[in-house]
């Protein structure tokens, strides 16, 4: 994978502003790609595309290879006459600040559904319906059991599948074959549905390469408990006779939480996904690699080793490392996708010398964030930009961070950190960045500009200055995460300039490829 001096930002496709009530393909993407370039930026990173599940989060889906619903866009359905404008206007009393999933959700459902049944009906002798046949055949490996599982969880009222009755509970072909004999249309239109999905990620896909403009995608290491993946194929994951997990994923305590993140998710059961051949990977990864240009991996660490929680452990504190087979699954990867295999490894938090070792063989970028470089971890340094080295993409925050500006200015009360940390770090940014911190979010992204990094990353928030109130994300959290949108007008027309000019002036995003300054 080659990064070549690149610099770009970080904001999900729900933040775009949109009339609908929530960011989606279409006109609104159109519009960001088009702000993208006047901004002189190439790198578009998302979060994770699935449907999202418990608490809105995109990093807990009820499938790995489908695509978010609520990401489709309802304007391209209008201009191809599957839905009308009277019936859309449901949705235009929607917050345009924030995404209102409870109130989204079951309004978008039920058009997304209407749009599917008229396709069905009276879409069969167009083009686009010889795409979904096409698009059916050759994404039958997930397409059918997910369509499955999203027909009967929506006959169970969205309770999780374990909490199904066993004819549901427990799959087998005979399972399959009674729900495709009680549920047809529903799952038919779950299809078509995806095939809505596809149809408009690829034009924005063409979009974004017609500006020049790459796709860094996100995948989560783990899946939720509730997802087809768990329920149709028991055999890769640690789970007793039930089908309830027996240890669950997390990480230890760390700098965002003193009683570390008990995920929930179930572990994988590595030798048999090894004895598989690491199948279930392959079509996980050429999935996201469809998708994106680039794939970031979360949590990349857990592919060495990964914390394993006791089920009944109700917090992350007593578990315990467990190895995973990392060299030899990425080994198989690189044989079947090449130079294709463009992954970013997440790899944050506490390192062994094994994780880099990885990371290093495979040639992965890591990442590396400015904010975590003057903290008391005895790893700080690394995160310092006179550290960086050309495979790392640099990020002032990422979407489990805090704003650079709430960073900086929090008094003890948004961290774990006490008042008298904050000052300690906040000083020691100050002299050792050499920066006023007058404006301490343009100082910084003006500070990694000018590092050896080779990929730069800006999450769009700080872009913008913008304190706590930007937030995406804060992590072992439920309530009012993943909410946060751009309002239409908020980059103005200075604040582009003012980045254009900054990441140009540092010798990034341009095709000669020239070195940073500094």
């Amino acid at each position: 994978m080659k990064i070549d001096y690149e610099s770009g930002i970080l904001m999900h496709v729900t933040s775009l502003p949109c009339r609908y009530g929530v960011g989606e393909f279409g006109q609104p993407v159109l519009d960001w790609l088009d702000q993208m370039v006047e901004m002189g930026q190439r790198i578009w990173q998302v979060l994770p595309m699935g449907p999202t599940g418990y608490g809105d989060s995109p990093y807990q889906s009820p499938s790995c290879f489908a695509g978010n619903p609520m990401l489709i866009g309802i304007g391209r359905l209008v201009e191809a006459k599957w839905l009308g404008d009277v019936e859309v206007a449901s949705l235009l009393g929607l917050p345009s600040d924030t995404v209102s999933y409870e109130h989204l959700i079951p309004i978008k459902s039920a058009l997304l559904q209407t749009a599917a049944q008229r396709f069905l009906r009276y879409g069969k002798d167009t083009p686009a319906y010889q795409r979904f046949e096409r698009f059916c055949q050759q994404e039958a490996a997930w397409l059918e059991d997910y369509a499955v599982f999203a027909a009967v969880k929506e006959r169970e009222t969205l309770r999780p599948w374990f909490e199904w009755p066993d004819t549901w509970r427990n799959y087998s072909a005979d399972c399959v074959a009674r729900a495709r004999t009680l549920l047809p249309d529903v799952i038919e239109e779950k299809k078509v549905i995806q095939f809505f999905f596809r149809e408009q990620w690829v034009e924005m896909r063409k979009e974004a390469a017609r500006r020049g403009i790459l796709i860094l995608g996100d995948i989560p290491i783990f899946v939720a408990h509730d997802s087809v993946e768990v329920w149709s194929d028991r055999l890769l994951f640690q789970l007793n006779a039930k089908g309830d997990p027996t240890v669950v994923a997390g990480v230890p305590p760390d700098y965002f939480s003193a009683t570390g993140q008990r995920w929930g998710n179930p572990l994988y059961d590595w030798p048999m996904h090894e004895r598989q051949g690491f199948a279930w990977w392959e079509r996980r990864l050429a999935r996201a690699l469809d998708l994106y240009d680039w794939v970031r991996v979360d949590h990349f660490r857990g592919f060495v080793d990964y914390w394993e929680i006791p089920a009944s452990e109700p917090s992350a504190v007593r578990g315990q490392w467990r190895p995973s087979p990392g060299r030899a699954l990425f080994e198989a990867m690189r044989r079947r996708f090449g130079d294709r295999l463009n992954i970013v490894a997440e790899d944050l938090g506490v390192l062994s010398q094994d994780v880099i070792a990885l990371r290093e063989a495979f040639g992965f970028p890591g990442m590396r964030i400015l904010q975590f470089a003057f903290g008391t971890d005895p790893g700080a340094y690394t995160f310092l930009p006179e550290a960086y080295v050309r495979n790392t993409v640099a990020y002032t925050g990422t979407h489990d961070n805090d704003t650079v500006v709430s960073w900086f200015h929090d008094k003890g009360g948004q961290s774990m950190r006490t008042p008298e940390q904050c000052e300690k770090e906040r000083q020691y940014c100050l002299s050792h960045l050499g920066i006023p911190g007058r404006e301490i979010h343009w100082e910084m992204i003006e500070v990694l500009l000018r590092s050896k990094a080779g990929a730069l990353i800006f999450p769009v928030q700080d872009i913008l200055g913008l304190g706590s109130e930007g937030r995406m994300n804060v992590p072992g959290t439920t309530a009012a995460n993943w909410r946060w949108r751009l309002r239409p007008g908020q980059l103005t027309p200075e604040l582009k300039a003012r980045l254009r000019q900054a990441t140009l002036a540092a010798g990034r995003n341009q095709t000669s490829g020239a070195k940073p300054s500094g």
